[in-house]
């Protein structure tokens, strides 16, 4: 299996997310990938998934993944039946951070309790 098979699901991920500038080539066996993230989330995503298939310290690929808006940790479009909690869960691993995502929003929310689909929240850096 070549490298670029091997991490096919890396690249096919930098496309659904929207990667800019992307570049992709392979010299001696190892995957160079290149590209800019919007958010940190999105650069986090992509290590994951770089580190799912290639272990912790893989030696195969080397990846420049910069951010455009580092200022926010990502945005994220509310969806039916979310809450503040199970969108801080997501993005923190901790339900009882919903209250930082509300701080972050007040221009938009009234009540932590109340969001709407469709939504753009920011979800702060921690």
């Amino acid at each position: 299996m070549s490298v670029k098979a091997k991490y096919q699901a890396v690249l096919d991920l930098g496309q659904e997310l929207g990667i800019q500038g992307g570049d992709v080539s392979e010299e001696a066996g190892i995957l160079k990938v290149k590209g800019e993230a919007a958010t940190p989330y999105e650069k986090n995503v992509i290590w994951d998934k770089i580190k799912e298939l290639g272990g912790e310290s893989p030696a195969d690929i080397k990846a420049n993944i910069t951010v455009a808006d580092d200022s926010v940790y990502h945005r994220h479009t509310v969806k039916s039946g979310e809450s503040l909690s199970k969108i801080a869960k997501h993005y923190y691993g901790d339900a009882m951070k919903y209250n930082k995502i509300f701080e972050a929003n007040t221009d938009q929310l009234k009540n932590p309790d109340v969001i709407h689909p469709d939504q753009v929240l920011v979800i702060p850096n921690l």
